[in-house]
Protein backbone atom coordinates (compact mmCIF):
# COMPACT_ATOMS: atom_id res chain seq x y z
CA UNK A 1 0.00 0.00 0.00
CA UNK A 2 1.42 3.33 -1.10
CA UNK A 3 1.56 5.90 1.70
CA UNK A 4 2.11 9.63 1.31
CA UNK A 5 3.35 12.06 3.94
CA UNK A 6 1.88 15.15 2.28
CA UNK A 7 0.03 16.29 -0.81
CA UNK A 8 3.32 17.28 -2.39
CA UNK A 9 4.32 13.59 -2.46
CA UNK A 10 1.25 12.53 -4.46
CA UNK A 11 1.82 11.96 -8.21
CA UNK A 12 -0.04 14.35 -10.49
CA UNK A 13 -2.16 11.58 -12.03
CA UNK A 14 -3.70 10.81 -8.64
CA UNK A 15 -4.82 14.40 -8.02
CA UNK A 16 -7.86 16.13 -9.43
CA UNK A 17 -7.41 18.75 -12.14
CA UNK A 18 -9.26 21.97 -11.29
CA UNK A 19 -8.01 24.05 -14.21
CA UNK A 20 -11.37 24.15 -15.96
CA UNK A 21 -12.84 25.73 -12.83
CA UNK A 22 -10.07 28.29 -12.37
CA UNK A 23 -6.52 28.15 -13.66
CA UNK A 24 -5.13 29.94 -10.61
CA UNK A 25 -6.05 32.09 -7.62
CA UNK A 26 -5.78 35.30 -9.63
CA UNK A 27 -8.44 34.12 -12.07
CA UNK A 28 -10.60 33.13 -9.12
CA UNK A 29 -10.24 36.55 -7.47
CA UNK A 30 -11.11 38.37 -10.70
CA UNK A 31 -14.29 36.30 -11.14
CA UNK A 32 -15.15 36.76 -7.46
CA UNK A 33 -14.89 40.56 -7.73
CA UNK A 34 -16.86 40.63 -10.99
CA UNK A 35 -19.77 38.58 -9.64
CA UNK A 36 -19.73 40.55 -6.39
CA UNK A 37 -20.53 43.66 -8.44
CA UNK A 38 -23.36 41.82 -10.18
CA UNK A 39 -24.76 40.70 -6.82
CA UNK A 40 -24.66 44.26 -5.50
CA UNK A 41 -26.77 45.38 -8.49
CA UNK A 42 -29.26 42.49 -8.57
CA UNK A 43 -31.68 44.26 -6.23
CA UNK A 44 -32.15 46.85 -9.00
CA UNK A 45 -34.53 44.32 -10.55
CA UNK A 46 -37.14 44.90 -7.87
CA UNK A 47 -40.49 45.24 -9.57
CA UNK A 48 -39.43 43.08 -12.53
CA UNK A 49 -42.54 40.92 -12.26
CA UNK A 50 -44.53 43.84 -13.62
CA UNK A 51 -42.64 43.70 -16.91
CA UNK A 52 -42.05 40.39 -18.71
CA UNK A 53 -38.94 41.67 -20.55
CA UNK A 54 -37.42 42.93 -17.30
CA UNK A 55 -38.31 39.61 -15.64
CA UNK A 56 -36.56 37.68 -18.40
CA UNK A 57 -33.48 39.88 -17.99
CA UNK A 58 -33.50 39.21 -14.24
CA UNK A 59 -33.77 35.45 -14.72
CA UNK A 60 -30.89 35.44 -17.19
CA UNK A 61 -28.74 37.44 -14.80
CA UNK A 62 -29.74 35.33 -11.81
CA UNK A 63 -28.88 31.99 -13.41
CA UNK A 64 -25.54 33.42 -14.55
CA UNK A 65 -24.74 34.57 -11.01
CA UNK A 66 -25.86 31.23 -9.58
CA UNK A 67 -23.56 29.33 -11.94
CA UNK A 68 -20.57 31.52 -11.09
CA UNK A 69 -21.25 31.30 -7.34
CA UNK A 70 -21.40 27.52 -7.53
CA UNK A 71 -18.13 27.47 -9.44
CA UNK A 72 -16.47 29.79 -6.90
CA UNK A 73 -17.90 27.82 -4.00
CA UNK A 74 -16.84 24.46 -5.44
CA UNK A 75 -13.30 25.65 -6.06
CA UNK A 76 -13.07 27.02 -2.52
CA UNK A 77 -14.37 23.81 -0.93
CA UNK A 78 -12.20 21.54 -3.08
CA UNK A 79 -9.01 23.49 -2.43
CA UNK A 80 -9.76 23.64 1.29
CA UNK A 81 -10.59 19.93 1.57
CA UNK A 82 -7.48 18.77 -0.23
CA UNK A 83 -5.39 20.21 2.63
CA UNK A 84 -7.22 21.36 5.74
CA UNK A 85 -6.02 24.08 8.10
CA UNK A 86 -4.40 26.46 5.60
CA UNK A 87 -5.41 29.99 6.57
CA UNK A 88 -5.56 31.32 3.01
CA UNK A 89 -7.95 28.57 1.91
CA UNK A 90 -10.11 28.90 5.00
CA UNK A 91 -10.36 32.65 4.46
CA UNK A 92 -11.38 32.17 0.81
CA UNK A 93 -14.05 29.66 1.86
CA UNK A 94 -15.40 32.05 4.47
CA UNK A 95 -15.51 34.90 1.95
CA UNK A 96 -17.52 32.94 -0.61
CA UNK A 97 -19.96 31.81 2.08
CA UNK A 98 -20.44 35.45 3.08
CA UNK A 99 -20.95 36.43 -0.57
CA UNK A 100 -23.56 33.69 -0.99
CA UNK A 101 -25.39 35.06 2.05
CA UNK A 102 -25.38 38.56 0.55
CA UNK A 103 -26.69 37.15 -2.72
CA UNK A 104 -29.62 35.37 -1.02
CA UNK A 105 -30.51 38.53 0.89
CA UNK A 106 -30.32 40.64 -2.28
CA UNK A 107 -32.69 38.40 -4.24
CA UNK A 108 -35.05 37.83 -1.31
CA UNK A 109 -37.41 40.38 -2.90
CA UNK A 110 -38.17 38.15 -5.86
CA UNK A 111 -40.16 35.21 -4.49
CA UNK A 112 -42.62 37.33 -2.45
CA UNK A 113 -42.97 39.68 -5.40
CA UNK A 114 -43.76 36.87 -7.83
CA UNK A 115 -46.22 35.28 -5.44
CA UNK A 116 -48.04 38.54 -4.88
CA UNK A 117 -49.34 38.26 -8.44
CA UNK A 118 -52.85 36.97 -8.93
CA UNK A 119 -53.21 33.77 -10.92
CA UNK A 120 -54.33 35.68 -14.01
CA UNK A 121 -51.43 38.14 -13.69
CA UNK A 122 -49.01 35.25 -13.33
CA UNK A 123 -50.43 33.44 -16.36
CA UNK A 124 -50.17 36.61 -18.44
CA UNK A 125 -46.39 36.68 -17.98
CA UNK A 126 -46.02 33.76 -20.38
CA UNK A 127 -47.54 35.64 -23.27
CA UNK A 128 -43.86 36.57 -23.60
CA UNK A 129 -42.63 33.31 -25.13
CA UNK A 130 -39.07 33.89 -23.95
CA UNK A 131 -40.25 33.21 -20.38
CA UNK A 132 -41.44 29.71 -21.27
CA UNK A 133 -37.83 28.56 -20.84
CA UNK A 134 -38.13 29.41 -17.14
CA UNK A 135 -41.76 28.40 -16.62
CA UNK A 136 -41.06 25.31 -14.51
CA UNK A 137 -38.65 27.27 -12.30
CA UNK A 138 -41.20 30.03 -11.87
CA UNK A 139 -44.00 27.51 -11.26
CA UNK A 140 -41.90 25.97 -8.49
CA UNK A 141 -41.70 29.36 -6.80
CA UNK A 142 -45.32 30.34 -7.40
CA UNK A 143 -46.61 27.07 -5.92
CA UNK A 144 -45.11 28.29 -2.62
CA UNK A 145 -47.56 31.20 -2.62
CA UNK A 146 -49.26 30.04 0.57
CA UNK A 147 -45.94 29.23 2.26
CA UNK A 148 -43.79 32.32 1.81
CA UNK A 149 -44.09 35.38 4.05
CA UNK A 150 -43.56 39.01 3.08
CA UNK A 151 -39.94 39.89 2.31
CA UNK A 152 -39.26 41.73 5.58
CA UNK A 153 -40.54 38.81 7.65
CA UNK A 154 -38.54 36.26 5.62
CA UNK A 155 -35.36 38.24 6.23
CA UNK A 156 -36.08 38.38 9.96
CA UNK A 157 -36.71 34.62 10.12
CA UNK A 158 -33.57 33.83 8.10
CA UNK A 159 -31.47 36.11 10.28
CA UNK A 160 -32.89 34.57 13.48
CA UNK A 161 -32.19 31.04 12.27
CA UNK A 162 -28.67 31.99 11.18
CA UNK A 163 -28.03 33.68 14.52
CA UNK A 164 -29.34 30.77 16.59
CA UNK A 165 -27.23 27.89 17.82
CA UNK A 166 -26.22 25.64 14.94
CA UNK A 167 -27.45 22.42 16.51
CA UNK A 168 -26.09 19.98 13.93
CA UNK A 169 -22.62 21.54 13.93
CA UNK A 170 -22.63 21.64 17.73
CA UNK A 171 -23.55 17.96 17.88
CA UNK A 172 -20.89 17.10 15.29
CA UNK A 173 -18.26 19.12 17.16
CA UNK A 174 -19.08 17.31 20.39
CA UNK A 175 -18.82 13.89 18.78
CA UNK A 176 -15.80 14.53 16.59
CA UNK A 177 -13.69 17.08 18.44
CA UNK A 178 -14.60 17.57 22.09
CA UNK A 179 -15.13 14.02 23.34
CA UNK A 180 -12.14 11.98 24.48
CA UNK A 181 -12.94 8.32 23.87
CA UNK A 182 -9.63 7.06 25.22
CA UNK A 183 -7.20 4.66 23.57
CA UNK A 184 -6.95 0.99 22.76
CA UNK A 185 -3.81 -1.13 22.65
CA UNK A 186 -3.46 -3.16 19.43
CA UNK A 187 -0.29 -5.15 18.76
CA UNK A 188 1.44 -3.36 21.65
CA UNK A 189 0.64 0.05 20.16
CA UNK A 190 -1.81 2.56 21.63
CA UNK A 191 -4.36 3.96 19.18
CA UNK A 192 -6.69 6.84 19.98
CA UNK A 193 -10.37 5.97 19.54
CA UNK A 194 -12.23 8.49 17.36
CA UNK A 195 -15.52 8.56 15.41
CA UNK A 196 -13.54 8.33 12.17
CA UNK A 197 -11.69 5.13 13.09
CA UNK A 198 -14.44 3.54 15.21
CA UNK A 199 -15.90 1.43 12.39
CA UNK A 200 -12.45 0.21 11.39
CA UNK A 201 -11.58 -0.72 14.96
CA UNK A 202 -14.85 -2.62 15.23
CA UNK A 203 -13.71 -4.86 12.37
CA UNK A 204 -10.77 -6.13 14.43
CA UNK A 205 -10.75 -9.93 14.61
CA UNK A 206 -10.11 -9.89 18.38
CA UNK A 207 -13.51 -9.81 20.10
CA UNK A 208 -11.94 -8.47 23.31
CA UNK A 209 -10.60 -5.45 21.44
CA UNK A 210 -13.98 -4.82 19.80
CA UNK A 211 -15.76 -5.10 23.13
CA UNK A 212 -13.34 -2.68 24.83
CA UNK A 213 -13.57 -0.14 22.00
CA UNK A 214 -17.37 -0.23 22.11
CA UNK A 215 -17.46 0.14 25.89
CA UNK A 216 -15.00 3.05 25.93
CA UNK A 217 -16.71 4.80 23.04
CA UNK A 218 -20.27 4.50 24.26
CA UNK A 219 -19.38 5.16 27.89
CA UNK A 220 -18.43 8.67 26.78
CA UNK A 221 -21.48 8.92 24.49
CA UNK A 222 -23.66 7.97 27.46
CA UNK A 223 -22.22 10.75 29.62
CA UNK A 224 -23.29 13.40 27.11
CA UNK A 225 -26.44 11.74 25.72
CA UNK A 226 -28.70 14.05 27.75
CA UNK A 227 -27.09 17.06 26.06
CA UNK A 228 -27.29 15.33 22.66
CA UNK A 229 -31.02 14.76 23.19
CA UNK A 230 -31.44 18.42 24.12
CA UNK A 231 -29.71 19.53 20.92
CA UNK A 232 -31.85 17.18 18.82
CA UNK A 233 -35.00 18.38 20.55
CA UNK A 234 -34.11 22.02 19.87
CA UNK A 235 -33.36 21.26 16.21
CA UNK A 236 -36.65 19.40 15.75
CA UNK A 237 -38.67 22.15 17.45
CA UNK A 238 -36.98 24.79 15.28
CA UNK A 239 -37.72 22.76 12.15
CA UNK A 240 -41.36 22.24 13.13
CA UNK A 241 -41.82 25.90 14.12
CA UNK A 242 -40.27 27.12 10.89
CA UNK A 243 -42.59 24.84 8.92
CA UNK A 244 -45.70 26.01 10.77
CA UNK A 245 -44.74 29.67 10.42
CA UNK A 246 -44.70 29.01 6.66
CA UNK A 247 -48.20 27.50 6.76
CA UNK A 248 -47.32 23.83 6.60
CA UNK A 249 -49.00 21.29 8.84
CA UNK A 250 -45.58 20.22 10.16
CA UNK A 251 -42.00 19.53 9.05
CA UNK A 252 -42.97 16.26 7.32
CA UNK A 253 -45.67 18.05 5.33
CA UNK A 254 -43.05 20.58 4.24
CA UNK A 255 -40.66 17.82 3.18
CA UNK A 256 -43.31 16.10 1.07
CA UNK A 257 -44.33 19.39 -0.51
CA UNK A 258 -40.77 20.37 -1.40
CA UNK A 259 -39.95 16.92 -2.81
CA UNK A 260 -43.28 16.74 -4.64
CA UNK A 261 -43.58 13.22 -3.27
CA UNK A 262 -46.80 11.64 -2.03
CA UNK A 263 -46.89 10.31 1.53
CA UNK A 264 -48.20 7.02 0.09
CA UNK A 265 -44.75 6.35 -1.42
CA UNK A 266 -43.15 6.38 2.02
CA UNK A 267 -46.02 4.37 3.50
CA UNK A 268 -45.48 1.71 0.82
CA UNK A 269 -41.74 1.68 1.52
CA UNK A 270 -42.10 1.39 5.30
CA UNK A 271 -44.80 -1.30 5.08
CA UNK A 272 -42.79 -3.37 2.60
CA UNK A 273 -39.70 -3.33 4.78
CA UNK A 274 -41.42 -3.84 8.14
CA UNK A 275 -43.48 -6.72 6.73
CA UNK A 276 -40.24 -8.44 5.70
CA UNK A 277 -37.83 -7.94 8.59
CA UNK A 278 -37.52 -11.74 8.56
CA UNK A 279 -35.30 -11.36 5.48
CA UNK A 280 -32.95 -9.09 7.45
CA UNK A 281 -32.91 -11.65 10.26
CA UNK A 282 -32.10 -14.32 7.67
CA UNK A 283 -29.09 -12.20 6.67
CA UNK A 284 -27.87 -12.09 10.27
CA UNK A 285 -28.22 -15.85 10.53
CA UNK A 286 -26.00 -16.19 7.45
CA UNK A 287 -23.64 -13.64 9.02
CA UNK A 288 -23.52 -15.70 12.22
CA UNK A 289 -22.94 -19.01 10.41
CA UNK A 290 -20.29 -17.60 8.08
CA UNK A 291 -18.27 -16.19 10.97
CA UNK A 292 -18.97 -19.26 13.13
CA UNK A 293 -20.28 -17.16 15.99
CA UNK A 294 -22.23 -18.77 18.83
CA UNK A 295 -24.29 -15.59 19.02
CA UNK A 296 -24.08 -12.10 17.54
CA UNK A 297 -23.11 -9.47 20.06
CA UNK A 298 -23.47 -5.73 19.36
CA UNK A 299 -19.70 -5.51 18.94
CA UNK A 300 -19.79 -8.15 16.18
CA UNK A 301 -22.05 -6.43 13.64
CA UNK A 302 -19.24 -4.48 11.93
CA UNK A 303 -17.27 -7.63 11.16
CA UNK A 304 -16.63 -8.60 7.56
CA UNK A 305 -17.96 -12.01 6.59
CA UNK A 306 -15.23 -12.35 3.99
CA UNK A 307 -11.67 -11.15 4.55
CA UNK A 308 -10.09 -10.14 1.28
CA UNK A 309 -6.45 -9.16 1.69
CA UNK A 310 -5.99 -8.39 -1.99
CA UNK A 311 -4.71 -4.91 -2.77
CA UNK A 312 -5.83 -3.11 -5.92
CA UNK A 313 -3.72 -0.45 -7.56
CA UNK A 314 -5.59 2.66 -8.67
CA UNK A 315 -5.18 1.55 -12.27
CA UNK A 316 -6.65 -1.88 -11.44
CA UNK A 317 -9.55 -0.16 -9.70
CA UNK A 318 -10.22 1.94 -12.80
CA UNK A 319 -10.23 -1.14 -15.05
CA UNK A 320 -12.55 -2.98 -12.68
CA UNK A 321 -15.04 -0.08 -12.66
CA UNK A 322 -14.99 0.21 -16.43
CA UNK A 323 -15.55 -3.53 -16.87
CA UNK A 324 -18.44 -3.46 -14.41
CA UNK A 325 -20.31 -0.67 -16.23
CA UNK A 326 -19.77 -2.00 -19.77
CA UNK A 327 -23.24 -3.49 -19.58
CA UNK A 328 -24.61 0.09 -19.68
CA UNK A 329 -23.41 0.51 -23.27
CA UNK A 330 -20.71 2.35 -25.19
CA UNK A 331 -22.05 5.84 -24.58
CA UNK A 332 -22.19 5.42 -20.80
CA UNK A 333 -18.75 3.78 -20.90
CA UNK A 334 -17.23 6.77 -22.68
CA UNK A 335 -18.80 9.14 -20.16
CA UNK A 336 -17.40 7.15 -17.25
CA UNK A 337 -13.96 6.89 -18.85
CA UNK A 338 -13.95 10.69 -19.02
CA UNK A 339 -13.86 10.72 -15.20
CA UNK A 340 -10.45 9.03 -15.32
CA UNK A 341 -9.07 10.66 -18.47
CA UNK A 342 -9.86 14.19 -17.25
CA UNK A 343 -8.53 13.58 -13.73
CA UNK A 344 -11.78 14.32 -11.92
CA UNK A 345 -10.81 12.23 -8.86
CA UNK A 346 -8.51 13.14 -5.98
CA UNK A 347 -7.47 9.68 -4.76
CA UNK A 348 -4.63 9.69 -2.28
CA UNK A 349 -4.59 9.56 1.53
CA UNK A 350 -2.23 11.83 3.43
CA UNK A 351 -2.29 13.90 6.62
CA UNK A 352 -4.63 16.93 6.71
CA UNK A 353 -6.75 15.82 3.76
CA UNK A 354 -10.49 15.88 4.43
CA UNK A 355 -11.82 12.40 5.13
CA UNK A 356 -14.82 10.78 3.46
CA UNK A 357 -15.97 10.76 -0.14
CA UNK A 358 -18.20 12.97 -2.26
CA UNK A 359 -18.93 14.20 -5.77
CA UNK A 360 -19.30 17.98 -5.96
CA UNK A 361 -20.90 19.44 -9.06
CA UNK A 362 -22.16 22.77 -10.38
CA UNK A 363 -24.29 24.19 -13.16
CA UNK A 364 -21.55 24.62 -15.75
CA UNK A 365 -18.76 22.18 -14.91
CA UNK A 366 -18.36 18.44 -14.39
CA UNK A 367 -18.15 17.27 -10.82
CA UNK A 368 -14.99 16.52 -8.86
CA UNK A 369 -14.65 13.52 -6.59
CA UNK A 370 -12.82 13.49 -3.27
CA UNK A 371 -11.95 10.16 -1.65
CA UNK A 372 -9.36 8.37 0.45
CA UNK A 373 -8.09 5.45 -1.61
CA UNK A 374 -7.06 2.54 0.62
CA UNK A 375 -6.30 -0.04 -2.12
CA UNK A 376 -9.24 -2.22 -1.12
CA UNK A 377 -12.61 -3.18 -2.56
CA UNK A 378 -14.37 -0.57 -0.47
CA UNK A 379 -12.33 2.13 -2.22
CA UNK A 380 -13.32 0.73 -5.62
CA UNK A 381 -16.93 0.84 -4.49
CA UNK A 382 -16.46 4.54 -3.68
CA UNK A 383 -15.04 5.22 -7.16
CA UNK A 384 -17.90 3.53 -8.99
CA UNK A 385 -20.48 5.15 -6.65
CA UNK A 386 -19.18 8.71 -6.94
CA UNK A 387 -18.38 8.15 -10.61
CA UNK A 388 -22.06 7.36 -11.09
CA UNK A 389 -22.91 10.81 -9.74
CA UNK A 390 -20.39 12.40 -12.09
CA UNK A 391 -21.72 10.64 -15.19
CA UNK A 392 -25.31 11.42 -14.18
CA UNK A 393 -24.41 15.10 -14.03
CA UNK A 394 -22.69 14.87 -17.42
CA UNK A 395 -25.88 13.53 -19.00
CA UNK A 396 -28.04 16.15 -17.29
CA UNK A 397 -25.71 18.97 -18.40
CA UNK A 398 -25.71 17.76 -21.99
CA UNK A 399 -29.51 17.63 -22.18
CA UNK A 400 -30.80 20.51 -20.05
CA UNK A 401 -30.56 24.26 -19.68
CA UNK A 402 -28.57 25.63 -16.75
CA UNK A 403 -31.59 26.15 -14.52
CA UNK A 404 -32.57 22.46 -14.62
CA UNK A 405 -29.22 20.77 -14.05
CA UNK A 406 -29.45 20.11 -10.30
CA UNK A 407 -31.79 17.22 -9.46
CA UNK A 408 -32.70 16.19 -5.93
CA UNK A 409 -30.77 13.60 -3.94
CA UNK A 410 -33.84 11.39 -4.23
CA UNK A 411 -33.02 11.04 -7.93
CA UNK A 412 -29.24 11.34 -7.78
CA UNK A 413 -28.58 8.37 -5.52
CA UNK A 414 -30.12 5.96 -8.05
CA UNK A 415 -27.25 6.65 -10.44
CA UNK A 416 -24.60 5.85 -7.84
CA UNK A 417 -26.25 2.83 -6.25
CA UNK A 418 -27.05 1.21 -9.60
CA UNK A 419 -23.32 1.22 -10.27
CA UNK A 420 -22.64 -0.45 -6.92
CA UNK A 421 -25.08 -3.23 -7.82
CA UNK A 422 -23.31 -3.68 -11.16
CA UNK A 423 -19.90 -3.84 -9.48
CA UNK A 424 -21.06 -6.54 -7.09
CA UNK A 425 -22.60 -8.57 -9.89
CA UNK A 426 -19.46 -8.27 -11.99
CA UNK A 427 -17.24 -9.44 -9.13
CA UNK A 428 -19.60 -12.32 -8.30
CA UNK A 429 -19.29 -13.57 -11.89
CA UNK A 430 -15.71 -12.61 -12.72
CA UNK A 431 -13.76 -12.50 -9.47
CA UNK A 432 -10.37 -14.18 -9.75
CA UNK A 433 -10.90 -16.12 -6.51
CA UNK A 434 -13.83 -17.46 -4.55
CA UNK A 435 -13.10 -14.88 -1.85
CA UNK A 436 -13.23 -12.02 -4.35
CA UNK A 437 -16.56 -13.28 -5.71
CA UNK A 438 -18.00 -13.59 -2.21
CA UNK A 439 -16.68 -10.17 -1.27
CA UNK A 440 -18.42 -8.67 -4.27
CA UNK A 441 -21.74 -10.11 -3.12
CA UNK A 442 -21.09 -9.10 0.49
CA UNK A 443 -20.52 -5.53 -0.66
CA UNK A 444 -24.03 -5.15 -2.09
CA UNK A 445 -25.57 -7.04 0.84
CA UNK A 446 -23.98 -4.49 3.19
CA UNK A 447 -25.21 -1.60 1.03
CA UNK A 448 -28.80 -2.88 1.17
CA UNK A 449 -28.68 -3.72 4.88
CA UNK A 450 -27.60 -0.14 5.56
CA UNK A 451 -29.50 1.79 2.88
CA UNK A 452 -32.78 -0.13 2.86
CA UNK A 453 -33.36 -1.90 6.15
CA UNK A 454 -31.21 0.44 8.27
CA UNK A 455 -32.44 3.63 6.62
CA UNK A 456 -36.11 2.67 6.97
CA UNK A 457 -35.64 1.59 10.59
CA UNK A 458 -34.03 4.89 11.56
CA UNK A 459 -36.18 6.95 9.19
CA UNK A 460 -39.28 5.56 10.89
CA UNK A 461 -37.73 6.55 14.23
CA UNK A 462 -37.34 10.08 12.85
CA UNK A 463 -41.02 10.20 11.91
CA UNK A 464 -41.88 8.97 15.41
CA UNK A 465 -39.84 11.51 17.35
CA UNK A 466 -41.08 14.37 15.17
CA UNK A 467 -44.67 13.28 15.91
CA UNK A 468 -43.73 13.03 19.57
CA UNK A 469 -42.57 16.67 19.62
CA UNK A 470 -45.56 17.72 17.50
CA UNK A 471 -47.77 16.36 20.26
CA UNK A 472 -46.13 18.69 22.79
CA UNK A 473 -43.51 16.32 24.22
CA UNK A 474 -39.77 16.78 24.65
CA UNK A 475 -37.07 14.52 23.26
CA UNK A 476 -34.96 13.13 26.10
CA UNK A 477 -32.20 10.59 26.38
CA UNK A 478 -34.56 8.02 27.92
CA UNK A 479 -37.15 8.53 25.19
CA UNK A 480 -34.61 8.12 22.38
CA UNK A 481 -33.01 5.09 24.03
CA UNK A 482 -36.39 3.37 24.36
CA UNK A 483 -37.37 4.28 20.79
CA UNK A 484 -34.08 2.84 19.51
CA UNK A 485 -34.35 -0.39 21.52
CA UNK A 486 -37.92 -0.97 20.34
CA UNK A 487 -36.88 -0.54 16.71
CA UNK A 488 -33.93 -2.91 17.15
CA UNK A 489 -36.20 -5.51 18.69
CA UNK A 490 -38.56 -5.28 15.72
CA UNK A 491 -35.83 -5.53 13.08
CA UNK A 492 -33.26 -7.80 14.73
CA UNK A 493 -35.54 -10.03 16.78
CA UNK A 494 -33.54 -12.47 18.88
CA UNK A 495 -30.78 -13.00 16.33
CA UNK A 496 -28.66 -10.00 17.46
CA UNK A 497 -28.12 -9.41 21.16
CA UNK A 498 -28.47 -6.00 22.77
CA UNK A 499 -26.35 -4.55 25.56
CA UNK A 500 -26.47 -1.54 27.87
CA UNK A 501 -25.29 0.73 25.06
CA UNK A 502 -27.54 -0.48 22.21
CA UNK A 503 -30.12 2.21 22.88
CA UNK A 504 -27.54 4.96 22.34
CA UNK A 505 -26.87 4.39 18.65
CA UNK A 506 -29.13 7.36 17.79
CA UNK A 507 -26.51 9.77 19.13
CA UNK A 508 -24.15 8.91 16.25
CA UNK A 509 -26.78 9.45 13.54
CA UNK A 510 -25.90 12.80 11.92
CA UNK A 511 -28.70 12.27 9.38
CA UNK A 512 -31.23 13.27 12.02
CA UNK A 513 -30.06 16.82 11.32
CA UNK A 514 -30.77 16.43 7.58
CA UNK A 515 -34.58 16.60 7.56
CA UNK A 516 -35.79 13.07 6.75
CA UNK A 517 -32.87 12.37 4.40
CA UNK A 518 -32.62 8.69 5.33
CA UNK A 519 -35.67 7.71 3.27
CA UNK A 520 -33.93 8.92 0.11
CA UNK A 521 -31.36 6.11 0.48
CA UNK A 522 -34.07 3.49 0.88
CA UNK A 523 -36.09 4.59 -2.16
CA UNK A 524 -32.96 4.90 -4.29
CA UNK A 525 -31.43 1.49 -3.44
CA UNK A 526 -34.83 -0.10 -4.12
CA UNK A 527 -35.00 1.43 -7.59
CA UNK A 528 -31.28 0.95 -8.28
CA UNK A 529 -31.35 -2.78 -7.51
CA UNK A 530 -34.39 -3.20 -9.77
CA UNK A 531 -32.80 -1.26 -12.64
CA UNK A 532 -29.48 -3.11 -12.33
CA UNK A 533 -31.07 -6.56 -12.25
CA UNK A 534 -33.22 -5.78 -15.30
CA UNK A 535 -30.24 -4.50 -17.30
CA UNK A 536 -28.09 -7.46 -16.28
CA UNK A 537 -30.89 -9.76 -17.47
CA UNK A 538 -30.57 -8.17 -20.92
CA UNK A 539 -33.60 -5.90 -20.82
CA UNK A 540 -32.66 -3.49 -23.63
CA UNK A 541 -35.80 -1.44 -23.04
CA UNK A 542 -34.76 -0.80 -19.43
CA UNK A 543 -31.27 0.23 -20.55
CA UNK A 544 -32.76 2.78 -22.96
CA UNK A 545 -35.08 4.05 -20.22
CA UNK A 546 -32.17 4.30 -17.79
CA UNK A 547 -30.09 6.52 -20.09
CA UNK A 548 -33.20 8.68 -20.62
CA UNK A 549 -33.66 8.78 -16.83
CA UNK A 550 -30.06 9.96 -16.36
CA UNK A 551 -30.65 12.68 -18.96
CA UNK A 552 -33.84 14.03 -17.36
CA UNK A 553 -33.48 17.36 -15.59
CA UNK A 554 -35.15 19.15 -12.72
CA UNK A 555 -37.93 20.48 -14.94
CA UNK A 556 -39.62 17.11 -14.33
CA UNK A 557 -41.07 16.29 -10.88
CA UNK A 558 -39.47 13.46 -8.90
CA UNK A 559 -42.30 10.89 -9.26
CA UNK A 560 -42.43 11.59 -13.01
CA UNK A 561 -38.67 11.13 -13.39
CA UNK A 562 -39.09 7.66 -11.87
CA UNK A 563 -41.93 7.01 -14.32
CA UNK A 564 -39.34 7.37 -17.11
CA UNK A 565 -38.10 4.02 -15.78
CA UNK A 566 -41.62 2.65 -15.72
CA UNK A 567 -41.65 2.81 -11.91
CA UNK A 568 -44.45 4.04 -9.68
CA UNK A 569 -42.94 4.99 -6.32
CA UNK A 570 -46.27 4.51 -4.55
CA UNK A 571 -46.34 0.82 -5.56
CA UNK A 572 -45.31 -1.44 -2.69
CA UNK A 573 -44.06 -3.99 -5.24
CA UNK A 574 -41.15 -1.68 -6.09
CA UNK A 575 -39.77 -2.16 -2.59
CA UNK A 576 -40.73 -5.82 -2.39
CA UNK A 577 -38.66 -6.43 -5.54
CA UNK A 578 -35.67 -4.82 -3.84
CA UNK A 579 -36.09 -7.13 -0.86
CA UNK A 580 -36.41 -10.09 -3.22
CA UNK A 581 -33.19 -9.01 -4.97
CA UNK A 582 -31.47 -8.88 -1.59
CA UNK A 583 -32.82 -12.30 -0.67
CA UNK A 584 -31.62 -13.79 -3.97
CA UNK A 585 -28.14 -12.31 -3.53
CA UNK A 586 -28.05 -13.73 -0.01
CA UNK A 587 -28.92 -17.20 -1.35
CA UNK A 588 -26.24 -16.80 -3.99
CA UNK A 589 -23.72 -15.92 -1.29
CA UNK A 590 -24.57 -19.04 0.73
CA UNK A 591 -24.45 -21.27 -2.35
CA UNK A 592 -21.02 -19.99 -3.36
CA UNK A 593 -19.76 -20.09 0.24
CA UNK A 594 -20.74 -23.74 0.62
CA UNK A 595 -19.97 -25.05 -2.85
CA UNK A 596 -16.74 -26.80 -1.79
CA UNK A 597 -18.15 -28.10 1.47
CA UNK A 598 -18.73 -31.87 1.47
Amino acid sequence: MQKYNSRNDVPKEYKWDLNDLFKNDNEYEKKYNDVKKDIEKISNFKGCTNNSDKLYEFLQKDIYISAILMRLSAYSYLINDQELGIAKNMDRLNKIEDLESIYYNNISFFAPELMSLSQSEYDMLFSNEKLLEYKVSLDNIYRLKEHVLPEDKEIIINNLINASLNYDNTSSTMLNSLHDYGTIKINDEEEKITPTNYNRLMKNEDSNIRKKVREKYFKVIDQYATLSASLLNAFVKTNITNAKIHNYKDAWDRKLFNNKMPASAYDALINAVEDNVSVLQKYFKVFKDTLKLKKIEPYDTNLEMIKLDKEYSIEEAQDLCLNAIKVLGDDYYSHFKKVFDNHYIDYACYPKKCSGGYSLSGLDFDSRILMSYNYDLSSISTIIHEGGHNVHHQYISENNNLEYRMVSSLIAEVASLTNECLLSSYLANNGSTKEEKLKGIENILDVIVSNLFGAVREGKMELDFYNYVNDGNMITKDYMNELTLNSLEKYYGNIVNRDNYSGLSWVRRSHYYMNYYLFAYAICISIASYVASEILDGNKDMLDKYIKFLSTGADVDNPDIFKVLGIDVTDKNVYLKAIKYFDNMLDRFVELRDEDVK
